[in-house]
């Protein structure tokens, strides 16, 4: 019997993977129209992140700040979690937002930016704000 081990013909086989139905509802992830967005803030005021939506394109993100680090990153989730939770709800991306504005606690660990609901030319222009601020 010889020692060496003869190789297992499956484990050169492809993989396939195939995207499985259902899975929780989500807002489209890119838009190239107009966006609104929020500017999200830590307890003390630092920016952690942004809040976009399109309307056109059933689209909405959260985009954490680069610069707000693992905190911002962290704190962000709250934020995802409320997309998802208004997208299952049936909510159109900037009727999210406007929840968002509206149910904001300054208290918490993180909040809306008072008055700060901007339009954008588009979800990458946001993206591009995330990555450089």
């Amino acid at each position: 019997m010889s020692s060496e081990q003869q190789p297992n013909p499956r484990l050169n086989e492809d993989l396939l993977f195939n995207r499985a139905p259902g899975g929780p509802p989500r807002y489209g992830s890119r838009s190239d129209k107009p966006v609104q967005y929020l500017t999200v803030a830590d307890r003390s005021g630092g920016v952690i992140g942004y809040v976009w939506a399109n309307d056109a394109d059933d689209a909405a993100g959260w985009l954490v700040r680069k610069a707000g680090g693992d905190e911002a990153f962290n704190k962000g989730g709250r934020w995802a979690r409320k997309l998802h939770d208004a997208k299952a709800r049936g909510l159109a991306p900037t009727a999210a937002l406007a929840e968002m504005i509206a149910q904001s606690d300054p208290a918490n660990s993180s909040h809306v930016v008072p008055g700060s609901l901007t339009e954008a030319p588009n979800a990458d222009a946001v993206r591009s704000l995330a990555d450089t601020r």
